[in-house]
């Protein structure tokens, strides 16, 4: 049986297939259009996830889109009326509603087949039920707590529940216009970053200062009796005007969320480009806390209703992995599970499990323990990409690689590391990452010099073989897809400084030979020159979508000042 699963109309659209309940294939749309946040309908993605499962779009058992716009229509409409809400976001809406109705016409168009010879069903699943849908049936865990939190979706910005036996419950839902991705997004906002998806840079950002502005947000967002919370809504221009997005050309793009308010309670905005002040990262550092305080509210409420020790987690604030670094020390949940598309790409994974499990009553499989879902290349194909580029290049054997690689980076190289499928998700984890000697006090430094250009409070992260996670953090846990920030351990930090940020942490990514065996060869091999099983990894770009193809992989190597391109065995030096 197989189902497509598809995020359409909405920030970072995506697609997936599933085959009796495993994956074939799940990739982002902005992989192939390379405009970051690709919005509108995925026909790449869906393509490329075709072309995987060896299939016809005829031959789908199931079409599952992670919107309903039937869902909370009730409150929507009562809302709509009592807030005088604007014609304009209306209209988008009902526009928005009328396209996800018409996803299979949309295939039809995408495939140049007559919409009645696609005899599979098309479900709508809720935005949030396909989140938990994609943090449950993926985890290890028979029974868990689940929690979806982000912006909005369907009306909807929180909802939790229970998965027991296969089958997901929702408890509660927590509706428009009270949203924690809202609270987030409109403080982002405020100190200067203005792009859709900017959030990361307020989290990296936080270290920097001291919480002095609690008081204030606190009468921003505030938890509630019941175990949720409530937004102060004065403080946003969403509850009336709503959330005025635009999507040109696919890439999508939000006005300014917070009112005129919100600078009469913290002063004026910062302006983007405008110097960071110590104002700016001590309000950082405030909004990071107060997420935090209602994020543990929340699960602490989940814990008293469902007595489990473990909880899924997922939703555009399930990517705050500072937060979910946190929860085993500040809720009683002992396991917390978050896959490597915690984000609105993952819906369409989510959506298409939902439908095969929830709907279908199908069994659940084996836990999902790696991202790489997408793209995929030969030597062959590597080398034909090179040869139309008239770029010379060594083809190594395994060993010879590793050795060749290594001492590349002992020797302060900077490496493109492009291997195998690439992952699902935002994070560069092995597969399509840019490497570094993470002993190095000068290698943040050397990457934006050479590489990324970016703000110098932002960290880069480490990826350390998993056996040896304990020796150097302070929590040892599982973390494949870089979901968790965790203390290192006080006495490596100056072993490890490169990825050490500056309270302490690293969001590290434990890297698991079963499952990441040439990533984990590569870290070994490195770990014996140097005794340190760790290697800096950062996202295999240059301001633009993770590099997908080995022509990106080049040209991106080409006008930057990488040292090394790896790709497959084949190795491409300056």
């Amino acid at each position: 049986m197989y189902i497509l699963g598809i995020n359409a109309y909405h920030g970072d659209s995506s697609a997936c297939i599933i085959k009796d309940g495993e994956i074939i294939a799940a990739t982002e749309e902005e992989r192939f259009t390379r405009i970051k946040h690709w919005a509108g309908f995925p026909e790449l993605s869906i393509k490329f996830c075709l072309k995987e499962a060896n299939i016809e779009v005829t031959q789908l058992d199931g079409i599952a889109i992670s919107r309903d716009p039937s869902a909370n229509i009730h409150k929507k409409i009562m809302h709509a009326a009592k807030k005088m809400v604007s014609i304009k976001s209306l209209k988008d809406r009902l526009s928005n509603s009328l396209k996800v109705g018409n996803a299979k016409e949309q295939l039809a168009d995408c495939f140049g087949v007559n919409v009645k010879d696609i005899k599979a069903k098309l479900y709508q699943v809720e935005h949030h039920r396909s989140h938990l849908a994609s943090a449950y049936f993926p985890s290890p865990f028979p029974e868990a707590a689940l929690l979806s939190i982000d912006g909005f979706g369907d009306f909807t910005s929180t909802m939790t529940g229970i998965g027991k036996d296969g089958q997901i419950t929702v408890f509660d839902s927590v509706i428009y216009p009270h949203s924690i991705g809202i609270f987030y997004t409109g403080l982002t906002q405020y100190l200067g970053f203005p792009n859709y998806g900017d959030e990361y840079k307020v989290m990296g950002l936080a270290p920097y200062g001291e919480p002095k502005y609690c008081d204030e947000l606190k009468k921003v967002i505030f938890p509630t009796s019941d175990g949720l919370f409530k937004l102060e809504t004065k403080y946003f221009k969403h509850a009336k005007e709503g959330v005025s997005m635009s999507w040109e050309g696919g890439e999508p793009h939000i006005d300014p969320i917070f009112s005129p308010e919100l600078e009469n309670l913290l002063g004026t905005a910062r302006k983007k480009g405008e110097p960071l002040e110590q104002k700016h990262k001590d309000l950082a550092t405030s909004v990071q806390k107060v997420t935090e305080d209602i994020i543990f509210h929340l699960m602490n409420s989940l814990h008293a209703k469902t007595g489990l020790d473990s909880i899924c987690v997922a939703g555009g604030v399930a990517q705050n992995s500072v937060a979910n670094g946190k929860i085993t020390r500040n809720t009683p949940f002992k396991n917390v599970y978050v896959p490597s598309a915690g984000h609105d790409a993952g819906t369409a994974a989510g959506a298409a499990m939902y439908v095969y499990h929830q709907i279908l009553k199908q069994p659940r499989v084996a836990p999902i323990w790696h991202a790489y879902t997408g793209s995929k290349f030969s030597d062959e194909e590597i080398k034909e990409v090179l040869a139309q580029n008239n770029i010379s290049y060594l083809e190594l054997t395994d060993e010879e690689l590793y050795e060749k690689v290594t001492n590349r980076l002992i020797d302060s190289g900077v490496v493109g590391w492009f291997q195998g499928r690439a992952e699902f998700g935002p994070r560069a984890l092995g597969n399509r990452s840019i490497l570094a000697d993470p002993r190095r006090t000068d290698a943040k430094d050397l990457l934006n010099e050479k590489i990324k250009r970016r703000e110098s409070f932002r960290p880069f992260a480490p990826s350390i073989l998993a056996e040896y996670v304990e020796e150097y953090f302070e929590v040892n846990d599982k973390v494949p897809f870089m979901e968790k920030v965790f203390p290192i351990k006080e006495e490596k930090h100056s072993v490890i400084p490169a990825v050490t940020h500056v309270d302490g942490t690293g969001r590290l990514q434990s890297v698991d030979k079963e499952f990441s065996p040439r990533y984990h060869a590569l870290i070994s091999a490195f770990k014996a020159k140097t005794g340190v099983p760790v290697l800096l990894n950062t996202s295999f770009n240059e301001n633009e979508p993770i590099v997908n193809n080995p022509q990106e992989a080049l040209n991106c190597f080409l006008r930057t000042k990488m040292d090394m391109l790896v790709m497959g065995n084949i190795v491409v030096e300056r």
